[in-house]
């Protein structure tokens, strides 16, 4: 009888153990290297106000159709959510780079697979870096 019962519970936990493997492989896997990524994913600014890059990151943020769920200044990380149809996820974080620089990197998600393709990426970067002119030379846009 205890045979019997073994039995099961160790298909079920090879089971569960199996979808867990998938499921994490899935989610890491990526056809590009994650250096290529990252190269894409992150970008320097000439400035060391953090408040003002994490204003700005809002900004455009919520210029591009995000609604911002959450933002935090103490680890400087902004999070946003994109309904168009779809669910795009963004995470954006920022840290000091030297004395005078802050690096901004942003980490996106098409449902739950991460965006690999540069151009999200790029378009966000391009309407950062045209704010952050804008917002060093006190233009209202």
């Amino acid at each position: 009888m205890k045979k019997f019962f073994a039995f099961p519970m160790i298909a079920l936990a090879m089971t569960v153990s199996a979808c867990q493997t998938d499921s994490r492989s899935q989610v890491l896997e990526t056809s590009k290297s994650q250096v290529q990524v990252r190269s894409y994913q992150t970008r320097a600014y000439d400035t060391t106000d953090q408040q003002k890059m994490l204003r700005t990151i809002i900004a455009t943020l919520q210029d591009l159709g995000f609604v911002v769920d959450k933002a935090d200044a103490t680890l400087g990380t902004v999070s946003a959510t994109k309904l168009d149809g779809y669910l795009l996820r963004i995470t954006v974080t920022t840290r000091a780079r030297g004395t005078t620089q802050t690096l901004v990197r942003a980490n996106a998600q098409y449902n739950i697979m991460p965006v690999e393709d540069p151009a999200p990426y790029q378009s966000f970067f391009d309407a950062l870096s045209k704010a952050m002119f804008l917002e060093g030379h006190q233009v209202d846009a």
